[in-house]
């Protein structure tokens, strides 16, 4: 039977508390993973999950019992926690009783597999964790080989990115790098290097976004930085015909991410 905390003041229950913080996440080596579909998805694929805690009241569905026994298989310690300790480690404006603390991985350019076209995105200095998480969805979904950070801001543990990734953080290669290095390993490689900037003629849709191909977004607030415009092979841009002038970084990743795929599918 798992053992089950009631108290607030549980020096375990500090601890999950304490792990939205970065510099606890750094310290610890350890990151949190909240919600059914981020835990479910973290064990397909084969995250070694330290401790899943749980609180059957916050339940949303039937298909928790059987996540946490397949948790326990392989090899997480479970805790049940009550309703008021759950609802003070939860991150979440609703939470639904499930939480887990995973260790953190470092992944480095060398290990990535890539195939004959590889299709990359770098980022750089991206700094809301939702915005970072939503691109590592996206990704996902364009069949991005590998997402490449530059010269990070946001933490690619932080919960948020966790929970705006929907988990997709554990499927999606992650690799941090600064832009130099990132950028020599890249022509290294024979790979075509696209960056995204108002500042340029050539629409996104004008560019040949197939064949080996990286493809470079830049921050919120300033965009790409000197060093990416003046290293790419091409720079593109995203027709506006509004009053604003830029989009959110993430919206901007899946419209010129889609079009890579649009034209290497057609």
């Amino acid at each position: 039977m798992a053992e089950k905390i009631t108290s607030l003041q549980n020096p375990r229950v500090k601890q999950l508390v304490r792990l939205r913080e970065r510099r606890e996440r750094d310290e610890s080596g350890l990151f949190l993973v909240e919600g059914y579909r981020e835990v479910r998805r973290a064990l397909e694929k084969k995250v070694a999950l330290q401790d899943l805690y749980f609180c059957a009241e916050w339940f949303l569905g039937e298909n928790e019992p059987a996540l946490l026994e397949q948790a326990a298989a392989a090899g997480a310690q479970l805790t049940e926690l009550s309703k008021e300790a759950f609802a003070k480690v939860s991150y979440r404006d609703r939470p639904d009783g499930l939480l887990a603390v995973a260790p953190q991985w470092k992944r480095t350019l060398a290990e990535l597999s890539l195939g004959t076209q590889p299709l990359l995105l770098v980022v750089e200095s991206i700094e809301k964790p939702g915005n970072l998480g939503t691109i590592l969805r996206s990704a996902d979904a364009a069949g991005v080989g590998a997402v490449i950070v530059c010269d990070a801001v946001t933490d690619v543990f932080n919960p948020n990115v966790v929970r705006s990734s929907t988990g997709v953080l554990f499927s999606v290669p992650v690799v941090i790098a600064d832009s130099a290095t990132v950028h020599a390993w890249l022509i290294e490689r024979g790979i075509g290097i696209v960056a995204t900037t108002p500042d340029t003629k050539l629409l996104y849709t004008q560019a040949d976004l197939r064949g080996p191909l990286a493809i470079v977004m830049g921050s919120e607030q300033y965009g790409l930085s000197d060093f990416w415009l003046k290293n790419s092979s091409s720079l593109v841009r995203i027709p506006m015909v509004g009053q604003a002038d830029s989009l959110n970084v993430a919206m901007a990743t899946i419209i010129t991410l889609f079009e890579a795929v649009r034209q290497r599918t057609a």
